[in-house]
């Protein structure tokens, strides 16, 4: 978690407590030297979303913020633009090595995820299994189907190797997620190209 310039931790309140707090940090870091190299090959202009603070009590004469806490729940982690359209996802750890709890993310962010796929967004969760140290990335429209249909708590990890897709670790860039997504948009407009020449040959006979 990022915080303004004179906000220490210790002094943040969460209107919320959130027993998962000190999880994905690590993941956070690969991604944000990702996002760097990115934007500094001119590949994507993708950023970590900023957390409102509200703040509470100010020391104006020593220039120090003595407390403040989170004004409203975030939405994903990061948001940008690649290839002229637009980029949106959440980024997880987890311990359990079965599977990601979903009690790891928030029904507003499950709602958020929603909208962005309903607008044709590219949406997807970055989920790291530490314990076995493999990180995945799963497409929006395949979490939600989960969510919509099944009753389990957990997204068992064999769901994420046999539907999503498994980020290998790289010295530069460290998680190249964007590489997966890539391959993905190119197979789209394959098929696409397919479709379009399928339907001018039918109208061709005609």
């Amino acid at each position: 978690m990022n915080y303004p310039s004179g906000i220490k931790k210790s002094i943040v309140k969460e209107k919320e407590p959130r027993n998962f707090k000190n999880l994905g940090m690590n993941l956070e870091s690969d991604i944000n030297s990702t996002n760097e190299y990115y934007i500094n090959k001119e590949i994507a202009y993708i950023y970590k979303k900023p957390t409102p603070i509200k703040l509470v009590k100010v020391d104006y004469k020593k220039g120090e913020i003595k407390e403040a806490y989170f004004e409203k729940p975030s939405t994903t982690d990061y948001n940008g633009i690649y290839h002229g359209k637009y980029i949106d996802f959440e980024a997880k750890e987890t311990i359990n090595s079965k599977g990601f709890p979903l009690s790891n993310i928030h029904k507003h962010q499950i709602s958020h995820i929603r909208n962005i796929v309903k607008e044709k967004g590219i949406c997807f969760l970055i989920v790291r299994f530490t314990k076995i140290n493999e990180t995945y990335l799963l497409m929006a429209k395949d979490f939600i189907d989960f969510i919509d249909n099944n009753k389990k708590s957990v997204i068992p990890i064999t769901f994420f190797k046999e539907i999503g897709y498994q980020i290998k670790e790289k010295f530069i860039p460290r998680v190249d997620y964007l590489e997966i997504i890539s391959k993905m948009e190119e197979e789209n407009g394959k098929e696409k190209e397919k479709s379009i020449k399928w339907r001018w040959t039918g109208k061709s006979k005609t």
